[in-house]
């Protein structure tokens, strides 16, 4: 679980930086994080029925939850009542300004999966970050807003919550915003 905690983060962290180089806000007025957003979630596994492949886990508030462990999850043998299952789930969106010539507008997507290992207990992380980069078409100092030229040529005023951002920004530049989620599952070992 740690290892696939791990491949999850870094790959999430990977695209996320990917985006916004140094998301330092104080050394870097042009780049930083809008959003973001971490929750985790324990279950303790109730029981397991391995001929059918149903799983129930009891959550932390006492809700009881079945499901059926299609066969997509491998090792599902390795999971054993009384386990400890954890989800991690992240998001964040940040945004990094380039300099035209820098980066040109468009829409691209990069994803990276990993899972369990043979003989492990299950186990499983994915990550996704979608990155947009618009033109800046017009700035109002006063509002103070953005106005930006999507890929496709819609125009789309956004609120800017810190007018000092806009005075290194210019008609022309380019804001590359990356949402990126990634999500681990497995089960959490216990430390003797």
């Amino acid at each position: 679980m740690r290892r696939i905690v791990l491949a999850a983060t870094i790959a999430a962290c990977s695209f996320a930086f990917a985006a916004c180089s140094m998301c330092d806000t104080s050394s870097a007025p042009t780049s930083g994080v809008i959003e973001e957003n971490a929750v985790t979630v324990t279950a303790t596994v109730a029981d397991v029925d391995y001929d059918t492949r149903m799983v129930t886990l009891t959550t932390s508030d006492g809700e009881t939850v079945t499901f059926h462990a299609g066969p997509e999850v491998k090792n599902l043998a390795q999971l054993d009542k009384g386990d400890t299952i954890r989800a991690i789930y992240v998001e964040s969106v940040v945004y990094e300004v380039k300099k035209p010539g820098e980066a040109a507008p468009g829409v691209q997507m990069a994803e990276d999966a990993a899972r369990a290992e043979e003989g492990d207990k299950p186990g499983a992380g994915a990550a996704r970050a979608v990155k947009v980069t618009a033109t800046v078409a017009e700035i109002d100092m006063n509002a103070p807003s953005v106005t930006l030229r999507a890929p496709n040529g819609a125009l789309r005023t956004l609120p800017v919550r810190d007018v000092n951002r806009l005075k290194a920004v210019k008609v022309g530049d380019l804001v590359e915003f990356t949402y990126t989620e990634a999500i681990a599952i497995g089960v959490e070992e216990l430390e003797d």
